[in-house]
C-alpha cells in the first residue's frame, strides 16, 4: 500500500482521490477480485532455476518501476516431481515441474500438454580423500552392482579396473538414497536399467524405488547433508547442486566408451542425439544417448499444464517461460543447467498454438 501512495504524488488532486478511494476498497473489500501469483510445484531439480527465472520475471514486468503486482510473480513449491503432478488436480495449481516425461494418453486423458523447460545432468557424489584433483571413473554395471548391494567397497576391482591410477580405500561404501517420489530417482533408475538387465528385471525405472541398500532420505538437501556427512558415501543428485556443495563426483562411462563428467557440453551431445521432431508432447529420454561425448545420466525437466484452468492463466504460464526461454539462458548455465534451444523453443512456441487451438474447438 506504501509504494500505491508513493506513486500517486505529482497526480492531480482529484486522480489522487480516486486511486486513494479504489486502494481503500480493495482493503475493505475481500470479494473483491484480486491477483494471484503463477503458482507451480514440483521437481527439486529444477528448482534453483525456477526461483532464480521468477526473481527475473518479476523485475521484468516491474520495467525498472517501483509498483509490484503479485500477477508478476510465482509460487514455486519444491515438492518433487510426483507430488507436483498430484497436485495438478488442485485447483489453484497452475503447473507442475516433472523429471518424468508424461505419456502422450496420460495427457489427453486429462486435458494437459508438457514442454521441457531446461534440461541438465544428475551427478553421483562421492565423499572419499584424494579424489578431488584426480576425479573418479564409474560405469553403469559398476553403479548397478554397488545399488544392487554386489559392491560393499570403494577397493573393490570392479571399480579399480577402471580406477588403475587412484589408490582406492578400503572403505565400506555407503549409498544414499532419495525415499520421496523425485524425477531425479527416476532418471537414475531409467539408466541403470538401461546398463542393467538385472536391475531392469528387479527395479525398473520409477520415481519411488524401494531400495535394496543404503540409507534413504527425503528431498536433495538432506541427500547433500547425508553425503558431506558420511565418508564412503556414493549419492546421485542434480549435478548443480552437487558443484555448489563441493563435493567430489564421478565421469561415467558412456556408451562410446568414454568417460564423460556431468555439466552442459555432456547434456548437449546427448540432447543433439535424441529424437525431439519424433516424440509425442516432448516425451524423451536422454539416458545412455550414443553419441561420443554424451553424458549418460542426463535428463529434461517438463513443465506439465491443465488446459482446464482456463486461457487467462494458460497464458500466464506462457509468458512466464517466454522470457525464462529469451533471458533466461545465462541463469540456466550458470546453476548447472542447459538451456532448451532456439530450434526447441520454436516447437514448443508452435506446440502452444497448436493446443491452444485444439483447446477450442
Amino acid at each position: 500500500m506504501e509504494r500505491f501512495f508513493r506513486q500517486m504524488r505529482g497526480l492531480s488532486a482529484a486522480t489522487a482521490h480516486l486511486c486513494g478511494l479504489i486502494a481503500i476498497a480493495l482493503v475493505l473489500c475481500p470479494t473483491v477480485v484480486m491477483a494471484d501469483p503463477i503458482r507451480g510445484a514440483g521437481s527439486t531439480f529444477a528448482a534453483p532455476i525456477i526461483a532464480r527465472w521468477a526473481e527475473n520475471y518479476e523485475k521484468a514486468r516491474m520495467d525498472d518501476g517501483d509498483f509490484s503486482s503479485p500477477d508478476w510473480t510465482v509460487d514455486y513449491e519444491l515438492v518433487g516431481s510426483l507430488a507436483g503432478l498430484m497436485r495438478l488436480d488442485q485447483p489453484e495449481l497452475d503447473f507442475a515441474a516433472s523429471d518424468v516425461p508424461v505419456s502422450h494418453e496420460e495427457l489427453a486423458k486429462h486435458g494437459r500438454q508438457q514442454f521441457p523447460i531446461v534440461l541438465g545432468s544428475v551427478a553421483i557424489a562421492v565423499n572419499l580423500d584424494g579424489i578431488e584433483k584426480s576425479g573418479i571413473n564409474l560405469t553403469g554395471p559398476v553403479l548397478a552392482d554397488i545399488y544392487l548391494g554386489r559392491i560393499k567397497s570403494w577397493a573393490d576391482p570392479a571399480i579399480k579396473a577402471v580406477n588403475p591410477d587412484i589408490a582406492l580405500p578400503d572403505l565400506a561404501i555407503s549409498a544414499v538414497t532419495r525415499k520421496d517420489g523425485s524425477g531425479t530417482t527416476f532418471i537414475f533408475t531409467e539408466y541403470l536399467s538401461s546398463v542393467s538387465p538385472e536391475w531392469k528385471a528387479t527395479h525398473g525405472a520409477d520415481i519411488l524405488i524401494k531400495w535394496p541398500v543404503g540409507a534413504s532420505v527425503e528431498g536433495t538437501q538432506d541427500l547433500i547433508r547425508a553425503v558431506q556427512a558420511t565418508k564412503g558415501a556414493i549419492a546421485y543428485a542434480d549435478f548443480g547442486q552437487v558443484k555448489r556443495a563441493n563435493l567430489p563426483y564421478a565421469a561415467i562411462g558412456n556408451k562410446a566408451g568414454k568417460f564423460v563428467k556431468p555439466g552442459p557440453e555432456g547434456v548437449r551431445a546427448a540432447a543433439s542425439a535424441a529424437s525431439w521432431d519424433e516424440a509425442k508432447d516432448f516425451a524423451v529420454s536422454l539416458t545412455d544417448q550414443p553419441a561420443e561425448g554424451a553424458y549418460p545420466i542426463a535428463g529434461a525437466t517438463f513443465a506439465v499444464v491443465s488446459r482446464k484452468i482456463g486461457p487467462h492463466r494458460f497464458g500466464r504460464v506462457q509468458d512466464f517461460f517466454r522470457l525464462a526461454f529469451e533471458n533466461g539462458g545465462k541463469d540456466a548455465e550458470a546453476l548447472g543447467y542447459v538451456p532448451v534451444t532456439p530450434q526447441m523453443v520454436s516447437q514448443i512456441v508452435k506446440y502452444w498454438l497448436k493446443k491452444d487451438t485444439a483447446a477450442s474447438q
